[in-house]
């Protein structure tokens, strides 16, 4: 049996790993923006702005409790059943809550049910995502032709600025219209784009094979009874530097185009159709920085590069901030492709260094518990970043230091990966 694809068939297969992906990203961008834009007013109408927001954000973050209940479900099914069907069945399940969330009635239409429909419908995102960008990195890496794993692995990391262009484009639209007709529809139109996106990723879905890994395990009969359990029992120590090489991909992206967007908009001022734009062109620099950190991954491996990644967050954050503190569209610009920059530094060779930590038969598994586990610290860094205001009065260091912080945590991930993955197959 096969266990690699040549390249351009393991391409294939990444790019569809790329548009799943996508659509999972697409759909926390659009919540993150709404919840930074429209949620606070339109969903927690009755608390005063700082409040809001702080609802709105935390809202946003109780997705990412729902994620390590996702990752056992899907990891599972990932590991028993493959990895092709899980992946279809849980970027359906995304998209159609996103799109439900499109026609959700606001507060002024249903009073008190509305935010807690709109948590529901987070909650069924977050379970979704728990096996989505797990099972779409394994599938690709499990294709890849050893010397190209980090670079294809790239190619699927490129799901994030494609869905922040996608996500942040959409909005910069609809945020034309007057403000009226904004919050009456408008806001609603990117995540109803969801069906279509959805279509295509299924589509594509459908296209790919199996696994060759996943029917080696089938064909030899590996395959773990209970894939979760395995993990906790044989991994133990490799989950733990898994959820310290994610921890920074997950909040680091989060806190740079969701409370860095509501941050310079409503408490510097920065018009908010600005802020939006400057995710745009953080986007771009975001996709030229993960083809590189593909190919140093590939020069330096994966554990190096991620770990160069987080002390460069931690070495920026507070320039970041300062900029942020200038009051000017110049300084917002560069304030978030600089942040976004060193995030994607480390983030885009995430995929190597997690799925070379665990077996072929706790893969799936492994990756996704280790990399939702970091979602739920990662996932309330925007609340934690908002909260900070409080205590600090307004100033920013305080989410400054969260973001250091983070960069140093995930550091030290990449240093421990290094060293257990140097000699993986």
């Amino acid at each position: 049996m096969r266990e690699q694809l040549s390249l351009p068939e393991a391409r294939r297969v990444a790019v569809a790993a790329l548009v799943g992906t996508a659509m999972e990203w697409y759909d926390y961008y659009l919540f993150g923006l709404a919840a930074a834009l429209v949620f606070n007013r339109l969903f927690f109408t009755e608390l005063d702005p700082w409040a809001a927001s702080l609802a709105a954000f935390a809202t946003f973050g109780i997705g990412f409790v729902a994620r390590p209940l996702g990752a056992v479900i899907f990891g599972s099914l990932g590991d028993r059943i493959g990895r092709k069907p899980t992946l279809i069945l849980s970027v359906v399940l995304i998209g159609i809550a996103t799109a439900l969330i499109g026609v959700l009635p606001d507060f002024f239409a249903i009073g008190i049910a509305a935010p807690i429909l709109l948590v529901v419908l987070r909650l069924v995102q977050g379970v979704a995502v728990g096996g989505e960008w797990s099972g779409a990195m394994t599938i690709a890496i499990e294709h890849a032709p050893k010397e190209h794993r980090n670079r294809l692995a790239a190619l699927v990391q490129l799901s994030s600025p494609v869905a922040t262009l996608l996500s942040s484009g959409a909005f910069t639209i609809v945020l034309l219209l007057p403000p009226a007709s904004f919050d009456a529809w408008g806001w609603r139109v990117p995540f109803l784009l969801a069906i279509p996106f959805l279509l295509v990723a299924v589509f594509l879905r459908r296209r790919i094979e199996e696994s060759p890994s996943f029917k080696g395990l089938v064909a030899e009969g590996k395959r773990v009874r209970v894939p979760m359990l395995a993990v906790l029992r044989r991994t133990p120590g490799r989950l733990g530097v898994a959820i310290l090489v994610s921890l920074l991909g997950v909040g680091g992206f989060y806190f740079m185009n969701t409370f860095l967007v509501n941050f310079g908009a409503n408490e510097r001022g920065i018009d908010r159709q600005l802020m939006v734009n400057a995710t745009l062109v953080a986007a771009v620099v975001q996709a030229g920085v993960t083809l590189l950190a593909g190919r140093l991954g590939e020069r330096f491996g994966p554990g190096r590069v991620t770990a160069w990644g987080g002390i460069a967050t931690a070495l920026v954050a507070f320039p970041v901030f300062w900029l942020m503190d200038q009051r000017s569209g110049v300084g917002a610009f560069l304030a978030v492709s600089l942040g976004l920059s060193a995030v994607i530094l480390a983030y885009g060779v995430a995929g190597p260094a997690l799925t070379l930590l665990f077996p072929t038969e706790l893969r799936y598994s492994g990756v996704s518990l280790g990399y939702n586990l970091a979602a739920v610290v990662g996932g309330f860094l925007p609340l934690a970043a908002q909260a900070s205001l409080g205590w600090s009065g307004g100033a920013s260091w305080g989410p400054a230091a969260l973001f250091a912080l983070f960069g140093l945590a995930t550091a030290t991930g990449g240093v421990l990966a290094h060293r257990l993955i140097r000699t993986a197959p």
